[in-house]
């Protein structure tokens, strides 16, 4: 699955992007920790944006901390391998891999990974009939167009959806079109209806082909996380830099240091989980609340034999945008698993996470027999994800939603202070939403402290 691949090949063909050599060099390429200098951090988060910055420190002779507040690293790259797959929670791809810090990253860890092939897809109107190849291709490219062009007729004010709705509305209520919107454009961004129809093209990408885990991306938190002192099942709620100190409350406990990087998703801060003394600068508040948090929920199905078709994706246009319209085929990368990743975007994943286990799989079925009959047999298993509802996340990652200006993600950025420092995807204005992002962020926030000494 290629993130923001037609916007990237409408707008731009290949954007060679390069990185300053210093960014790309990998903070596991050193090892051991650095002559101590007397200073200490705590980083709050173990995702990979904290676990890179407090690698980076460790290595540069600072007393590091991370407090994370589940029973394990990765923050949201989690990896559940109970059916005997890698079902990657979170993220799966590693999007663009030349020039790509996570590519290497990868390697580093033992992390196996699998090239995609886009165009391995086939494609299913309602009743299971078979859509053509050209009418699929001639949509997408018509697609390309669309958005190389849109944001002219958008405004500050108004939704993707609004603009898009006005200008095309043959192709809003068209099955295909909802299709392609849905998983090319929500699935990438975040929800049509709060999408800016000024900025859903931003952000920048990595060249080269994409690659999937196979093994799990979890190997990388992991791996990342060697040698580090980390505390588990900490949860942080108060963040006081009144002081010279910052100090910081965890399940009842205080904990002072000099400096304290801050990494929890956007959506935590957003709920107010933590609370910070003295309130937070009212630039960096608005920008909690102007920038959007997506929700994308997964869902692995298990069979004891495959009945689909011996292609790496197959979609499905049903009514309902947004609803399992997208599997791809685990067997193209494991194959001895027997096994369909579908997904929800958006308010209809959000909507999923009120839903039994059954009426899941009911309404994934239904989807799966009007393709392949009403006789293909019933899974044995099914692994899904909540990530509107998990505390610790309150979603999946950021977007340009209307009323997000570029500058808020550097406002989300900033330090406060020499003190209080921040992390995470949604602190990259160029590489927001994605694993890369939040470990560059990592590295930036490190290189601030470091910069201090």
């Amino acid at each position: 699955m290629q993130r923001r691949k037609f916007i990237k090949d409408a707008l731009t063909g290949f954007r060679g992007i390069v990185l300053a050599e210093s960014l790309l060099v990998s903070a596991c390429k050193k090892e051991g920790i650095g002559k101590p200098n007397g200073k200490k951090v705590i980083v709050v988060g173990a995702g990979i944006s904290g676990l890179a910055a407090a690698k980076k420190l460790n290595q540069n002779g600072f007393n590091v901390v991370v407090l994370e507040s589940q029973n394990k690293v990765g923050g949201r790259l989690k990896t559940d391998r109970t059916l005997g797959v890698a079902f990657d929670e979170g993220a799966s791809w590693i999007h663009g891999i030349r020039g790509n810090p996570i590519t290497d990253l990868a390697q580093q860890a033992g992390m196996s990974t699998a090239v995609t092939d886009d165009d391995s897809v086939l494609s299913y109107d309602v009743g299971g009939v078979l859509r053509s190849d050209a009418v699929l291709s001639q949509a997408e490219e018509q697609l390309y167009t669309i958005l190389a062009t849109m944001m002219k007729s958008g405004n500050a004010t108004q939704s993707f959806e609004t603009v898009f709705r006005n200008l095309y509305p043959t192709k809003a209520n068209d099955r295909l079109w909802k299709f392609l919107l849905s998983t090319y454009v929500t699935f990438d961004t975040g929800d049509l209806n709060n999408l800016s129809s000024l900025l859903y093209n931003e952000g920048e990408e990595f060249g080269g082909k994409e690659s999937i885990s196979t093994s799990g991306y979890d190997s990388i938190p992991h791996y990342l996380g060697k040698g580090l002192t980390i505390q588990l099942n900490q949860r942080v709620t108060k963040i006081d830099y009144t002081s010279t100190n910052v100090k910081v409350e965890h399940n009842g406990t205080i904990s002072e240091a000099d400096h304290v990087l801050v990494t929890v998703p956007l959506g935590v801060l957003k709920n107010n989980v933590v609370q910070f003394i003295p309130t937070l600068p009212a630039a960096k508040q608005n920008a909690i609340q102007k920038v959007g948090m997506n929700c994308v929920n997964k869902f692995l199905l298990t069979w004891k034999t495959a009945f689909w078709d011996d292609v790496q994706y197959i979609s499905y246009t049903p009514e309902i945008r947004d609803k399992f319209n997208y599997f791809l085929n685990v067997r193209k990368f494991q194959p001895t698993a027997n096994a369909l990743m579908t997904f929800a975007y958006a308010d209809y994943a959000r909507q999923t996470e009120t839903m039994t286990d059954v009426q899941i799989i009911n309404q994934i079925m239904e989807h799966l027999k009007d393709i392949y009959g009403t006789s293909i047999p019933a899974p044995t298993a099914m692994l899904r994800t909540k990530w509107q509802t998990n505390e610790n996340c309150f979603g999946a990652y950021s977007y340009t939603a209307v009323g997000t200006e570029m500058r808020h993600f550097d406002d989300l950025a900033e330090a406060i202070n020499d003190k209080l420092f921040f992390a995470g995807e949604h602190t990259e204005s160029e590489y927001f939403s994605t694993v890369h992002g939040a470990y560059l962020s990592g590295m930036r926030e490190a290189d601030k402290i470091i910069a201090l000494r």
